[in-house]
């Protein structure tokens, strides 16, 4: 493995109740002086990150590095804590957002349109704005046409493609009820995606091996943001594809995707690269374990749950990221597999885990990471790490922000 993390300087879980004792108790309920200090340094950090939007990019309205993901973050905030103050935020930071749409052919949650328009439509059914909620989703709704036909090379992944446009929906069914937008659309989007990775496929000849197939700009990537591993965890939800396609289409092109993994664990950045060295929610193991488990729900195949506590293993060594406290690429997105691992399993282990990185997390800035371009943004800055933070405080109700349904 590269070195591009810093050496873990936790001991690990040894199965003795001492070393949780002052985290969490055997239900895995968080002491409240644990619970208080993540509270605490959450305040501390929103603080910091408050202060230096003050110098962010007018302009840039994404949830991936400006105002919709700071509105998220306060949405999420406004979840745990119930303050109403925190509600006022999220709107004024989407206010400020559907004020700079890209109005271009970006239409994602992360990297577009879509997720502002999402987020806006929640902040304000929470505020039981109706009129505005629905016609957030109208305006939601009119890119639907152009993301199933794929107008201009419309990609399929979750960054900047299809997925990315179905996550929004999905957001919006989860936060305001399941009927909310027509299961239909998003079968339809499935469809769409499964169509499109069965033509490519063919295309490369590899049908045999792998019934669909996915690229972005050239490269068949293989993690959560741009790639197969990302693509598969969504086909794999229940009701989004036909169980018959599920089965025909989308497992034996997840067990392509395992065939790839390193000796290490770890998984390649693209399909080719023999480079083992990316241990990002991006690429490599933090976001491939999404995919494992919910191949392990879908199929219940007892390897798929191994090769996703094989992930959990890499993450533990090589997980805390020079590249700082992020989510794309850094240690709270990666803390976020421990919680996942632990959601499926209940075994304290992964919890002990992600409340280590949370510790680390809470040291912000004195590692001597690297400093990202937006310091203070949700998926590569503060305010990702401040929301993994305020997650950890329910942890079987922790979801990685903007992707796990």
């Amino acid at each position: 493995m590269d070195t591009r993390a810093l050496r873990n300087p936790y001991h690990d879980y040894d199965g003795n109740p001492a070393s949780t004792q002052g985290l969490f108790d055997f239900q895995g309920k968080l002491t409240s002086e644990f619970a208080q200090r993540l509270s605490s340094k959450a305040s501390e950090l929103l603080a910091v990150m408050e202060n230096g939007l003050k110098s962010a990019d007018q302009s840039d309205c994404t949830s991936y590095t400006g105002w919709a993901g700071i509105a998220l973050l306060y949405l999420h905030l406004h979840n745990v804590f119930k303050d109403p103050s925190l509600l006022q935020k999220a709107l004024d930071y989407v206010s400020r957002s559907l004020k700079c749409l890209t109005r271009r052919r970006d239409v994602t949650f992360l990297c577009g349109d879509a997720g502002p328009l999402a987020i806006a439509a929640v902040v304000f059914h929470r505020l039981q704005r109706a009129q505005e909620t629905d016609e957030c989703i109208n305006r939601l709704l009119q890119y639907y046409q152009r993301v199933v036909k794929g107008d201009g090379g419309l990609p399929d992944e979750l960054l900047y493609g299809r997925m990315g446009y179905l996550y929004s929906l999905v957001f919006i069914n989860q936060q305001l009820g399941q009927d909310k937008i027509p299961l239909q659309y998003i079968q339809q989007i499935s469809e769409a995606v499964l169509m499109s990775g069965n033509n490519l496929s063919r295309k490369f000849r590899v049908q045999n091996h792998s019934p669909l197939m996915y690229e972005w700009y050239q490269e068949q990537y293989v993690g959560a943001a741009h790639g197969l591993a990302g693509i598969y965890y969504f086909l794999m939800q229940p009701g989004f594809v036909s169980v018959e396609n599920i089965h025909s289409l989308v497992k034996p092109s997840v067990d392509h995707v395992c065939r790839l993994k390193f000796p290490t664990g770890n998984y390649p950045p693209c399909i080719g690269d023999d480079r083992d060295l990316l241990v990002h929610w991006c690429h490599g193991s933090p976001g491939v374990v999404y995919m494992l488990l919910q191949a392990y729900k879908a199929f219940g195949v007892p390897q798929y749950l191994e090769d996703a506590l094989q992930c959990g293993e890499v993450v533990w060594h090589y997980g805390l990221l020079k590249k700082g406290y992020g989510l794309c690429h850094g240690a709270a997105g990666n803390a976020y597999t421990f919680l996942a691992l632990y959601r499926q399993t209940q075994d304290p282990k992964h919890l002990y885990r992600a409340c280590m990185f949370a510790d680390w997390c809470m040291n912000y800035g004195k590692h001597g990471c690297r400093t990202p371009d937006t310091p203070y943004s949700l998926f590569e800055g503060m305010a990702g790490t401040i929301y993994f933070l305020a997650d950890l405080l329910e942890p079987m109700r922790a979801r990685f922000p903007a992707f796990e349904v």
